[in-house]
């Protein structure tokens, strides 16, 4: 992305929280702070990864920005709109442009409908063409993700998981989307099923000029597919960086913990496995300063009270933690 290009997607200090509530009266007590300032910018035909433990707040971001569930506050800017500042009646014009991929592919189709009605829905709900353009639409995008056109008269329980995954693709694709939240859509599959679907999803993008944020815990596949990688925890983004630079020499402590639990297939390329002390903290009662240190191997007294800023150490690379700022700035 040069200079003078904006981003398809701009989302700044978004927050979503969760009010915990207590009392006969049920008065507000405190917040789960699932999501708490995360900001990042997304270019057109690319892909940011989303990536961290289960909890952190992944995909909140992604229903955040899509206003599946309301942001608490912050700024999400798709093209020259202001997502969170539309009413509801503004925004539904855009859906057609901003589509989910869903984890579950069991949950996530309707087990009543047919996968000619599933794929279909979309350009229903959009008035898009007439009935026999809608049906020849569907069509194609289910032969697109690899299903024969006899799959189309068909009830979701016939398919095994990676053809419902395939239908639920189909699905958020036949609208001709500019931007698509894939939420964990691997975490449910076989293995083999995940390298079929992770080639398709790369497919599709070339052919339809997607744009992806690829929600996931598993960094395994994230080198693959993106060419950003944001890490996540407890509700932050504490390092974001090309996922080249990223796998080559992260610089967070919580980042190079979940390097060192990948898999390695050469032997020269394992790393000595870093496993983490206790649980993560209550997003409803985070720790002072630095979230990560009651848990990071390298905290120093100062990471207790001080909480760090996400700096930017190069071009491109941001990581949220003082002990990383400092040996950068030493080394510079």
């Amino acid at each position: 992305m040069t200079p003078s290009t904006p981003p398809l997607l701009s989302v700044r200090d978004l927050r979503t929280w969760y009010p915990v509530r207590h009392g006969v009266f049920q008065r507000v007590a405190n917040h789960v702070k699932a999501v708490d300032c995360v900001s990042f910018d997304l270019p057109v035909r690319k892909t940011l990864a989303l990536v961290g433990e289960s909890g952190c707040g992944k995909t909140t971001v992604g229903k955040s920005i899509l206003r599946l569930v309301q942001p608490t506050s912050g700024i999400v800017r798709y093209a020259d709109k202001e997502l969170t500042a539309l009413p509801q009646a503004d925004l539904r014009p855009l859906r057609r442009e901003l589509q989910i991929v869903f984890q579950d592919p069991y949950s996530s189709l309707n087990p009543r409908q047919t996968v000619r009605d599933i794929v279909r829905e979309g350009l229903d709900a959009h008035g898009l063409g007439t009935k026999r353009e809608r049906d020849e639409r569907a069509t194609e995008m289910v032969c697109r993700v690899g299903l024969p056109k006899d799959a189309m008269g068909r009830y979701p329980h016939e398919f095994s998981g990676g053809q419902r995954q395939r239908i639920g693709i189909a699905r958020a694709l036949a609208v001709r989307p500019n931007f698509v939240v894939c939420d964990e859509p691997l975490s449910a599959l076989d293995a083999s099923i995940q390298a079929q679907i992770l080639n398709l999803l790369r497919e599709l993008q070339e052919d339809f000029g997607l744009t992806y944020l690829f929600i996931t815990h598993d960094l395994s596949v994230v080198e693959y597919l993106a060419d950003e990688v944001a890490v996540m925890y407890l509700g932050k983004i504490v390092e974001r960086a090309p996922a080249g630079e990223l796998f080559d020499a992260p610089l967070h402590p919580y980042t190079k913990v979940l390097m060192s639990a990948v898999p390695r297939l050469r032997p020269r390329d394992r790393v000595d496995r870093v496993v983490l002390q206790g649980d993560v903290p209550s997003p409803i009662h985070p720790p002072s300063g630095c979230s990560f240190h009651p848990r990071c191997p390298v905290a120093e007294p100062q990471c207790a009270r001080q909480e760090p800023d996400l700096a930017e150490l190069a071009p491109g690379r941001f990581v949220k933690c003082l002990v990383a700022q400092r040996e950068a700035g030493a080394g510079a």
